[in-house]
């Protein structure tokens, strides 16, 4: 059975009614990922906050030059924090960035499902279950929680990281659940 066909439940405009820049950007996206983001359409009934959110994402996301953690550690954080809120958008979507990043469909499945399963070296459950705790019951974080991060060597710019990956997809599942977003379908085939 497919998934429902909408990306929101909320009026978008139409691409061909969208400014020349975000056209643009949209056939960017087309060529590298051979789709338009559904998230990415969601935005554009506000243009503005679709480039600060375009521009904030992949700085968080994609910048390997100001954080330490890889763009797989992101992703997994994101799938973590997804998978605490249920957010069906996000755990389709970056669910299938764990899998092509890692290079392993079952690393995939277990993130989205649960992370605890997985066989994972000490610093990336220390990583998980702080960013499981944030996610869940943030106002119990203390400095043993941020220690215990600092014992497996994460520096205090990579927590600072680590809560703002996390942040933001505690944001935008609020966003995703909101709106009713659905993930592009293409995400469920790939990388298997």
């Amino acid at each position: 059975m497919p998934q429902p066909k909408h990306i929101v439940r909320i009026s978008i405009p139409e691409v061909k009614e969208l400014d020349k820049i975000t056209q643009k950007y949209f056939m960017i996206c087309e060529e590298k990922l051979g789709m338009v983001p559904n998230v990415l359409r969601a935005y554009t009934g506000n243009l503005e906050k679709f480039r600060a959110f375009t521009s904030y994402y992949n700085k968080l996301m994609l910048d390997e030059e100001d954080c330490n953690l890889t763009i797989l550690e992101r992703e997994l954080i994101a799938v973590v924090v997804s998978s605490a809120n249920r957010c069906y958008y996000c755990l389709v979507a970056h669910g299938q960035a764990v899998r092509k990043i890692s290079g392993d469909p079952q690393l995939g499945e277990m993130m989205v499902m649960n992370y605890r399963v997985a066989e994972l070296d000490k610093r990336t459950r220390a990583m998980l279950d702080f960013v499981w705790k944030l996610t869940k019951n943030p106002h119990d974080i203390n400095e043993n929680d941020r220690e215990s991060l600092r014992q497996v060597k994460f520096l205090d710019q990579d927590i600072f990281d680590i809560c703002d990956t996390a942040a933001f997809f505690n944001y935008t599942n609020r966003l995703a659940h909101g709106l009713d977003m659905m993930p592009n379908a293409e995400y469920h085939s790939k990388n298997r």
